[in-house]
């Protein structure tokens, strides 16, 4: 983990405690490391969410807090004990899975007290607290059904139910609306944000879906390779992306390679590979660049004309090849002169579209365009 990327992590309040962390956790495979060094320090009641592409550890991790796996090196605190003797049954968490694991030949609520049986509890404390769970997540007219009479949107509110119902101080959230479609997604997704709101509960989410993350997360955790790249807030993970990798993996962008010829406290000038000339603002971490860099240039941070623009430092001729409709926006693929592409995001504000091949001028401001060192 780079240096600015600790700052990050340990910037935040210290009012509140911390309710996981890890400390340089590794965990190795058959002498392959999948989890390399991560550092985690997670706030009571945050929505804490791991983000990065298959294969790049974080479920790894959620299964290392979790207990089902035991890292190779490092240690693991939950609400501030050491929990490497500790078996995930007596640990205080509990895991929604993306398949859900409910059990076929049981009702609802037999789903739901699963847990407190096996906790002994009496009969009923056991029936009082599986009628909190169903009314949290909105399913007390469903008691008596079985899974197969539920739908996934459904399925998903009783696995959630099934983890709140034994109270954890962490919620573990592995997938939990991968297997939904888009639109039942985005209303749990919803659902999620509130009830996480109304518990005051610590959520840790594991997800490949970038606007997942962004939309629920207090901060987010982006994982590349094993190794923890970035630990931010979801505007400064998109806006202040301190590597190239959090850059082209969060959200779209345009990322050019170049090599720094000035620098100025705010605005670095920058030559492409291929010749653009651009004025470019500097990372906030306050970090003199030189030599090589990448350019990030967000798809909605950039103008298209059809004339050359008076108020840009950097504007560039070219022509388009590709525009793709999308109802609010509209999306564009431009060719500059120099030859490289450029992926352009418009709002949707005319019917009139041109077509394609037309010749165009491109241009943001330089503090749209933000320098990460390579």
């Amino acid at each position: 983990m780079s240096q600015s990327t600790i700052q990050n992590q340990h910037s935040i309040s210290t009012e509140r405690a911390f309710d996981v962390e890890l400390r340089k956790v590794f965990k190795v495979f058959n002498g392959e490391a999948a989890v390399r060094g991560v550092d985690l320090s997670i706030l009571q009641g945050e929505f804490f969410s791991i983000l990065g592409p298959s294969g790049c550890g974080k479920t790894t991790t959620l299964r290392l807090i979790a207990g089902f796996d035991p890292p190779s090196a490092g240690e693991i605190m939950i609400r501030g004990q050491l929990m490497t003797q500790v078996p995930p049954y007596r640990r205080p968490v509990n895991t929604v899975f993306q398949s859900y694991a409910l059990f076929n030949h049981l009702t609802v609520s037999e789903n739901i007290a699963f847990g407190l049986r096996l906790k002994k509890r009496g009969r009923a404390e056991i029936e009082d607290r599986v009628k909190e769970a169903l009314k949290l997540v909105k399913m007390e007219a469903f008691a008596n059904r079985f899974p197969a009479q539920l739908s996934g949107g459904q399925q998903q509110r009783v696995a959630l139910a099934r983890a709140l119902v034994n109270r954890p101080a962490v919620l573990l959230l592995d997938e939990p609306l991968g297997a939904l479609d888009l639109k039942l997604r985005k209303e749990m997704q919803v659902e999620l944000s509130n009830l996480h709101r109304e518990l005051g509960l610590t959520f840790v989410m594991v997800t490949h879906d970038q606007e997942e993350a962004l939309s629920l997360s207090d901060r987010i955790a982006v994982m590349n390779q094993g190794k923890v790249e970035q630990i931010d807030t979801p505007n400064r993970i998109y806006e202040q992306p301190l590597t190239s990798f959090v850059a082209d993996f969060i959200g779209d962008t345009n990322l050019f390679s170049g090599k720094v010829e000035g620098t100025h406290p705010e605005m670095l000038w920058v030559t492409t590979e291929r010749g653009l000339k651009m004025k470019v603002k500097p990372p906030e971490s306050g970090n003199t660049l030189s030599g090589l860099i990448v350019v990030c240039v967000r798809p909605e941070k950039i103008q298209v004309s059809l004339s050359q623009p008076a108020d840009y430092v950097n504007w560039f001729a070219g022509r388009l090849l590709n525009i793709m409709y999308l109802g609010t926006h509209v999306h564009c693929l431009v060719e500059l002169d120099s030859g490289d592409r450029l992926t352009v995001m418009q709002p949707n504000a005319t019917d009139q579209l041109p077509d394609a091949h037309t010749p165009i001028y491109v241009s943001w401001a330089f503090n749209d365009c933000l320098a990460i060192p390579v």
